[in-house]
Formats: C-alpha cells, structure tokens, sequence
C-alpha cells in the first residue's frame, strides 16, 4: 500500500501536510533549484543495486512459472525475497464432477427408473451448456461441490446434508440452484449423487458439431439413492434441522 502513494498527484496529498512543507516542495520544483548530492547518489547506487539484486533471485522464479510442473508457495532463496504464491500451480484439462439426481420412482434400484439432473449456476453439469463466467461473483456452491468431487461424501457430509433440503425442495436451497427438474411437481423421492469425469469437446469436433461443450464419463456412483426417512437418523446424530416439505 505504501508505494501507491506514489500514484497520487501532489495537489492531492498536499492537504495532508503544512504550508511550510508545501512551499519547500514547491521551490524544490523550479528550474536550477536541484542539486545532485551525495545521499541522492549514494540512494541511486542501493535502488540500482536493488534491483540487480531481485532480478537476479527472480531467475529461477520465472522459469518454475514456465515449468510445466510449477510448484507453489515456495521460497527459492533463503532471504526469502522473492517467492511463488497460488493455489494451483498447473490446469487440469479433466475435471471431476458430483451430479445430483432425483426421481419419483418407489424403488431407486428400479432399472426403468427415470433420474433427472439438478443443474448448478455455474459448475458443469449439461454437456450443451456453455461455461460462465463467474467474476466477480463467486458461486460458492459450486465451488465446495468441485472441491467434493475430489474425496468422498463421507469426507464431506454436508452434501449429505444438502440432498436433504433438495429432497424438501426447500426454497432458500432451490434458489442456488439453476434449473429443478421437479419444480411444479411433486417432490423427488430419492436423490443420489454421480461422480463423472468431465473434458472440453475438441473444436469442430463430433461432439462440438452436437452442441456439446463438454465431454463426460462416468466414475461411479458418489452417494447411494437417499430418501428423507432414511436421513431423519442422520441428521439428529449430527444435531441438523431436519428438513420438512413445503
């Protein structure tokens, strides 16, 4: 913060300080009135030197930032001068996906069983729809639903948690979602979660030439069908709001 003080114009910052201080710094500005002395030389040698100095350190930085395997958050001097910083050193071309899905059958293991997706805002989920752009805005959901698809629902109960409410289609839930396949309709009776592995379609490729932005296969299952009876037990254990149809 302190060198983008620097940005401002000296009218701006002359309010912070006196007359006097003002009227030197006016006079210091007329033509002929600057001399080179020996501290403004000795200051230009260190600033000089300085930069040398980073420059020099900065080297094995830029080409960890070129590596294809860069690694973060790591110092590469012991003065710890210059450093790298980020979550995510390289991008995956492949990501993984949890996909919610619900249906109206009485038996979940019915294989004629029709179960319909629940579409986030933003996160991946229909192969035709395009990608968002999320800035500024953060779709927090979404993201905590990609950092799941990297463990398991036990590692991350909440989701349990969050098929829960979809199952009450309790509105404050419904409103983070994108589309609900059983709006207007009865509520689902079981809801499970399917792990997918997702990759852009190749640029007037098959699938691009289908619509289809995305590339999926699936995993596995992520979470067994759930019903709201059988999470009742789940959710007093853990002292949750059970949810409750509208």
């Amino acid at each position: 913060m302190v060198p983008s003080i620097a940005c401002f114009d000296d009218a701006s910052l002359g309010l912070l300080f006196g007359a006097g201080l003002r009227e030197r710094a006016a006079r210091l500005r007329l033509p002929g009135t600057r001399r080179v002395s020996l501290g403004s030389c000795v200051r230009r040698v260190l600033n000089i030197s300085l930069g040398l100095l980073i420059a020099y350190l900065s080297i094995p930085v830029i080409l960890n930032l070129l590596n294809s395997r860069q690694v973060m958050n790591t110092s590469f001097n012991p003065l710890r001068i210059v450093n790298t910083y980020g979550a995510f050193g390289s991008i995956t071309k492949e990501r993984t996906e949890v996909i919610l899905q619900g249906t109206s059958s009485l038996d979940p293991n019915d294989p004629t069983a029709v179960w319909e997706e629940f579409e986030f805002k933003c996160k991946p989920g229909d192969l035709r729809r395009r990608p968002c752009l999320i800035s500024p805005y953060h779709y927090r959901l979404d993201w905590l639903m990609w950092f799941a698809a990297f463990q398991t629902y036990e590692q991350n109960e909440w989701i349990i948690h969050l098929a829960g409410k979809l199952l009450a289609q309790e509105e404050e839930i419904m409103s983070l979602l994108a589309t609900n396949p059983f709006a207007g309709r009865d509520p689902p009776r079981w809801i499970r979660g399917e792990h997918f592995r997702y990759k852009f379609s190749q640029p007037w490729g098959k699938h691009a030439s289908d619509g289809k932005w995305w590339i999926r296969k699936r995993i596995g299952p992520y979470f067994p069908p759930v019903n709201l009876q059988g999470l009742k037990r789940f959710f007093e254990d853990r002292n949750w709001p059970y949810p409750l149809k509208d």
